[in-house]
């Protein structure tokens, strides 16, 4: 059995998930894969994802074979595995308002070339799972390329913070026509969200009383340049503070957010997280915290594990949103999980204990 995938953005996200289902193609279904929940989810193997269609709109991409556009610029993140020729032509999507000021002089645009129809390439390729790695701000086009998968009658793993899966009326756009939709921002396997919920997880846990907390991010690719634009961040701030705010019962000041660019980083992430509280006695504690990852593969093994609870439940018939894969994935979905509650119920969704 197969699972046809269509990815919208064909980015440094789109380039480590495609790596990572080759990287692993060979694991054994006991092994031990980080970052995967299971080698075999459901009777879904890793080498059961098979790309069908892709979409993006920077020249250097569009026309090439998606094994070559993985790997074409402005894509920055590491190569950790080869990948052969897949057959699937990258396809020219539409701009939109895709494309911040600043992606306007870096992303290169065949402004002569027609955007194909996306509902029609998407029912010719048979996708049964399209997923969205939009850039960050895409308001407009991800609620777009959404009714083109609807029409298209596809399962939706929304990556990026536009609220789909976590929006009731898309919620009830994708039930009424029978279609799982997960989301939405999705969080890495050891990223700066998850890191954060855990650590305000745990000391509300051991009894602290948090005052304060902040998180930066710095990074050198196309990602953390769109995100100069500050207005671009409205749904991103909102996404990754409602993550962490829900660990913590009570507000507090708490600021959380991409800070700067930084070129010569690449696809590397660095993260600072501080957070102030008190304990006994009215005693100060206070904790910070440095992580330095790459990005793209921090997120590669989840979507993975995404693809295959959208497929496990277009099997089962379930329609709407799915709650314990989107607790466990992503940083806004439909309702907020700490994280070993969120795996417990993805768990169970995979053995047929949940529904969804």
């Amino acid at each position: 059995m197969t699972i046809k995938v269509a990815i919208i953005g064909v980015g440094n996200c789109a380039s480590a998930l495609i790596q990572g289902t080759y990287y692993y193609r060979n694991a054994k279904d006991d092994d031990f894969v980080p970052g995967l929940l299971h080698v075999n989810m459901g009777g879904y193997h890793v080498k059961d994802i098979e790309f069908v269609a892709a979409f993006d709109v920077d020249s250097r991409k569009v026309g090439k074979d998606l094994s070559k556009a993985i790997f074409s610029e402005p894509n920055n993140t590491r190569k950790f595995a080869d990948v052969p020729n897949l057959g699937v032509e990258v396809k020219r999507g539409p701009v939109m308002d895709g494309l911040g000021k600043y992606l306007k002089g870096y992303v290169k645009v065949d402004e002569d070339a027609k955007p194909v129809d996306v509902a029609a390439e998407l029912k010719d390729s048979g996708a049964e799972v399209v997923v969205n790695y939009l850039p960050v701000g895409s308001e407009q086009a991800v609620r777009w390329y959404a009714e083109q998968v609807l029409k298209a009658g596809c399962a939706f793993v929304n990556c990026m913070p536009v609220f789909i899966a976590s929006d009731d009326s898309w919620a009830k756009k994708f039930e009424e026509k029978g279609l799982p939709v997960a989301g939405d921002d999705v969080m890495s396997q050891i990223g700066a969200t998850v890191l954060h919920k855990t650590l305000a997880k745990l000391l509300v846990d051991r009894g602290v009383k948090v005052t304060e907390s902040y998180q930066l991010n710095i990074g050198g690719d196309t990602d953390f340049l769109n995100m100069l634009e500050e207005e671009r961040l409205i749904s991103k701030r909102i996404s990754k503070t409602s993550a962490v705010a829900a660990m913590i019962p009570y507000k507090i000041p708490l600021r959380i957010g991409p800070s700067d660019y930084v070129p010569f980083l690449d696809n590397k992430k660095i993260c600072y997280v501080y957070m102030k509280g008190e304990y006994f006695g009215g005693t100060p504690v206070q904790i910070d915290v440095k992580l330095d990852v790459w990005d793209a593969p921090n997120s590669g093994g989840v979507v993975i594990d995404v693809i295959r609870a959208a497929r496990i439940a277009l099997d089962r018939g379930v329609a709407g949103r799915l709650i314990g894969p989107s607790a466990f994935a992503f940083k806004h979905p439909p309702i907020q999980m700490p994280y070993e509650v969120a795996k417990q119920r993805f768990e169970e969704f995979i053995e047929g204990k949940a529904e969804r």
